[in-house]
């Protein structure tokens, strides 16, 4: 009796070749935007922009993985609007600022040196010996 392993003669064959299944395009699940959102409210957060963003990536995440893929998909894109807007306010206002500051000094240096002349004024020679 041979117990060794099966030989090389006897592999079994398929018997015919299987079509290839029709592949269901599933949409992707949607996203959350949590680390975004955490990184708004902790780093950026501009009129507690960043953690309503992470309220709804929060609950974003739980529709998700409760299987509710449409409600998902609303939280998800609130998420990402709060998410954008604190992202552009916390970019745009400091910018801001920093013109608003940059303008202020060149006008103020201007103004100083018109005033030089003012303060350097002399009047005549027989006004100082009175």
């Amino acid at each position: 009796m041979d117990t060794s392993y099966p030989r090389e003669d006897y592999l079994p064959v398929p018997a015919h070749k299987r079509d290839p299944s029709p592949t269901v395009l599933v949409p992707p699940p949607p996203r959350d935007h949590l680390v975004w959102s955490i990184f708004n409210t902790i780093y950026m957060n501009f009129c507690c922009l960043g953690f309503v963003a992470l309220a709804f990536s929060v609950k974003a995440r739980d529709r998700k993985v409760s299987g509710d893929v449409e409600a998902a998909r609303r939280f998800s894109s609130k998420a990402r609007c709060y998410n954008v807007l604190a992202t552009a306010g916390s970019v745009v206002l400091p910018l801001l600022l920093a013109a608003l500051v940059i303008t202020g000094v060149i006008h103020l240096s201007k103004l100083a040196q018109e005033s030089v002349g003012f303060f350097t004024y002399q009047f005549s020679p027989s006004d100082e010996e009175d």
